[in-house]
């Protein structure tokens, strides 16, 4: 009994190590992080070389339960307020109305590709409707990947929130399926039991997520023991809301949204330990799921697979995104890229175990179509990410070079932060730029000694400063310390050919430049125009069309404020739409406007002149006769 214990055991530790490293070659190549994770598992498997045989389907379903759960949790915690609210509503149409709609568009070519039935098809559509949370945040954040706030939320949301409802719609068709019974059984009544799951998954996620706070801000513990009762409280709040028969995975996205946006005690040791654990979950999940799968069964559904890959790709996806977009004023080049970032990953896979859970007759039909699913996903789109974006124009440069910055924990609830720079050549400070008197450094370090800031004369690149300053003012040591990039031509094509202050009066700035306002006698600054413009919810990135020009915001302070404006003397490139599809409302809305004047164009006759003012052409002369008029 021990041997095999210390066999398991050095078979999981092996391939998690595996896993680990195999992520070097990942990053080098560029090949889809998880991606790399499932072929290990597969290569372990009783096809690869490892020749492991697992076939546990529940216990496969419960490790990816409780790694989805873990995965959720920090992704709530991670997502921003200000963020979530930004993102909210887009995000959460395309987590319930887009689910369906996608259901449906691969339903119909599932039944075809596979011959399945309806209830089959329909399981189909629905395992792999939901996009991976995993995947998106590892390519969104790990990835580098500098989006947009809105568009990058509305991804971040959408991939944390749209699991509950394809779970709840996975396990109401396989029931449906199992039982064998009528289209009946899918009627309103199924519509009220998911709201009234979600509605007690909210409920209690606010709950535990308040609790979590209180906990954490009033216990004092040793502060290795922090991370700990949040993880444990997080499972908590999971699996009792389960019980309760509402969704443990809204709930514990919720809570960790509201754990995350709280101040909490020991904030920095806790984040750093769940995303150790995010890691474990991700590795965990997707080697379980590879063991699980068996890939000489795959030739068999190879095309049909291909086929349901390629519509859920071209067709289901672009469809959904566009018609629940509609209504937010998405542009078409941010619509092509959200439709794009649709990635499936181990949530699918993990759903596709339900079927042989509950031994449906193309059980494992489903499982192994799915699977082929998911891989063409990761590799067509997971590689596929940063040139798309590029090419959109929708990646936004970086206004700051690398900082090497570590935030330290204080002890109980300061206001204060200690951060540490290192020192970044030709940055500010290193170029001899005068340091205010709010970010004069505690303690420098050079070269391994510690130097008392009134000895160490001037700064020098490398040096490592300490500085307790408010969070607020992070963004503006971040000036001082880093490096500032050079206006690339990219950069310039994004941001504009001039900068522009914020507080520059607009008249002066037309004036100046030759373009003419909408209103003549305008009295607003630059940055009053464009937060009136965009309703007081501004980002970097936002552009405004202004008498032949365009106006950008460049840069936004904390209260969300626009301190730094880009002028172009003509539209980008970066704000042109790539393709000739994913219209928004207001482009539809002028092309129905241009097509109705052009139709009562065609239907009103041209006014005809009054009869004194016709002279009588004369009449054309015979041919032979015009033939022989001389020149």
């Amino acid at each position: 009994m021990i041997e095999a214990m210390n066999l398991a055991i050095l078979v999981a530790a092996g391939l998690i190590a595996l896993s680990v490293f195999t992520s070097l070659i990942s990053f080098r190549v560029g090949a889809p992080l998880l991606l790399v994770f499932l072929a290990v598992g597969l290569g372990a498997g009783e096809d690869g070389i490892g020749q492991i045989h697992f076939d546990d389907a529940p216990a496969a379903y419960f490790i990816g339960s409780v790694a989805l759960a873990l995965i959720l949790f920090d992704s709530g915690f991670e997502t921003r307020l200000h963020s979530f609210r930004t993102a909210a509503a887009p995000a959460l149409t395309l987590a319930t109305a887009g689910v369906l709609l996608t259901t449906g568009i691969v339903a119909v070519a599932a039944r075809y590709a596979f011959g399945f039935g309806w209830y089959e098809s329909l399981l189909t559509g629905a395992i792999v409707s939901p996009t991976d949370a995993a995947a998106v945040f590892l390519l969104l954040r790990v990835g580098g990947i500098t989006l947009r706030d809105r568009m990058r939320s509305t991804l971040e949301i959408e991939s944390g929130s749209n699991d509950p409802i394809a779970i709840f719609l996975t396990l109401a068709l396989v029931e449906a399926a199992r039982l064998g019974t009528g289209a009946e059984t899918l009627s309103w009544s199924l519509l009220t039991t998911f709201a009234l799951q979600a509605g007690i998954g909210i409920a209690l996620g606010l709950a535990g997520g308040f609790v979590i706070v209180r906990v954490i801000n009033r216990v004092s513990l040793d502060p290795g023991l922090y991370p700990v009762i949040v993880l444990s409280l997080a499972l908590l709040i999971f699996a009792a809301t389960g019980m309760l028969e509402g969704s443990g995975f809204i709930a514990v996205y919720v809570a960790g949204l509201v754990a995350g946006n709280a101040t909490l005690r020991a904030a920095a040791l806790i984040r750093r330990f769940q995303s150790g654990m995010t890691w474990l979950a991700q590795i965990c999940m997707f080697l379980t799921l590879g063991l699980l799968a068996t890939p000489s069964q795959f030739p068999a559904v190879a095309l049909p697979a291909l086929a349901v890959a390629l519509t859920l790709t071209f067709v289901a996806r672009p469809i959904a995104v566009w018609l629940c977009l509609l209504p937010y004023g998405f542009s078409r080049n941010e619509t092509t890229f959200v439709a794009w970032v649709g990635l499936r990953g181990a949530v699918s896979i993990l759903l596709a175990i339900l079927p042989l859970i509950a031994q449906l007759p193309d059980g494992r039909t489903i499982f192994n179509g799915v699977f082929l699913v998911v891989v063409v996903s990761l590799l067509l789109q997971g590689w596929t990410i940063r040139p798309l974006a590029k090419w959109l124009g929708l990646i936004v440069p970086p206004r700051i070079g690398p900082v090497d910055r570590v935030e330290l924990e204080l002890p109980g609830r300061a206001n204060h932060e200690l951060v540490v720079y290192r020192i970044a050549a030709q940055s500010p400070v290193a170029r001899g730029e005068r340091i205010p008197r709010w970010a004069r450094p505690a303690l420098i370090v050079r070269d391994g000694q510690s130097i008392d800031i009134h000895h160490a004369w001037r700064l020098q690149t490398g040096d490592q400063v300490y500085i307790f300053t408010p969070p607020q003012q992070v963004r503006l040591l971040d000036r001082l310390f880093a490096t500032p990039t050079r206006l690339a031509e990219d950069d310039r094509d994004f941001f504009g050919d001039f900068t522009l202050h914020a507080e520059a009066p607009l008249a002066e700035v037309a004036e100046s430049y030759g373009f003419a306002l909408p209103e003549p006698g305008e009295t607003r600054t630059v940055g009053d125009f464009l937060q009136d413009a965009f309703g007081g919810r501004v980002e970097v990135g936002d552009r405004l069309p202004v008498g032949g020009v365009e106006l950008i915001v460049r840069a936004v302070d904390d209260e969300n404020e626009v301190t730094e404006v880009g002028l172009a003397l003509e539209p980008s490139r970066g704000a042109q739409p790539k393709l000739p599809v994913f219209q928004n409302l207001s482009e539809i809305a002028a092309w129905i406007r241009g097509w109705l004047r052009q139709r009562r164009a065609r239907r009103t006759p041209p006014p005809s002149a009054p009869a004194s003012d016709i002279t009588p052409e004369p009449p054309a002369p015979p041919p032979a006769e015009a033939a022989g008029r001389p020149d």
